[in-house]
């Protein structure tokens, strides 16, 4: 492969994306992302796919996917949006359309905790105390139409 095929950047590029687990396909809006920075999308689909197998069917995975100037890449995939937790929680599929006027769901202190547990783990939390987690996942609750209770 020659390094001045195509009209790439010298830099590295990051590709923000949410990705079912387990089912990356090279369909839009993941194909055309990486096809038009010259990565083969079902290489990427399969490492995917592997590195997720494990997860929960279907889980939003937010993912980074980082394209270097040579086509290739690297990914770091993160845990699934709080608020993903919090609706299969509280058995609902959508949040409140006016945050803090309407309720569409209720969870108790041990989901958020839980929750909290999982979130946690993830480096852009892990200078926070699980208290602190807590409060998070609360305060996303609250914006999401979801009540906490006991």
């Amino acid at each position: 492969m020659s390094s001045r095929s195509g009209a790439l950047s010298s830099a590295a590029t990051t590709i923000r994306i949410l990705i079912p687990a387990g089912k990356a396909t090279p369909t839009p809006p993941l194909g055309p992302a990486l096809g038009q920075r010259g990565v083969k999308a079902m290489d990427f689909c399969k490492q995917f796919n592997d590195r997720t197998k494990n997860v929960l069917p279907e889980a939003p995975i937010p993912t980074l996917i980082n394209v270097r100037s040579d086509r290739s890449f690297s990914f770091v995939i993160k845990n699934p949006p709080t608020t993903w937790f919090l609706k299969r929680a509280a058995g609902v599929e959508k949040g409140a359309s006016k945050p803090g006027s309407e309720i569409v769901g209720k969870v108790t202190l041990k989901h958020v905790y839980e929750i909290a547990k999982v979130k946690k783990q993830q480096t852009n939390m892990q200078h926070l105390s699980l208290r602190g987690v807590v409060k998070c996942v609360v305060a996303t609750a609250k914006s999401a139409g979801i009540e906490v209770v006991n």
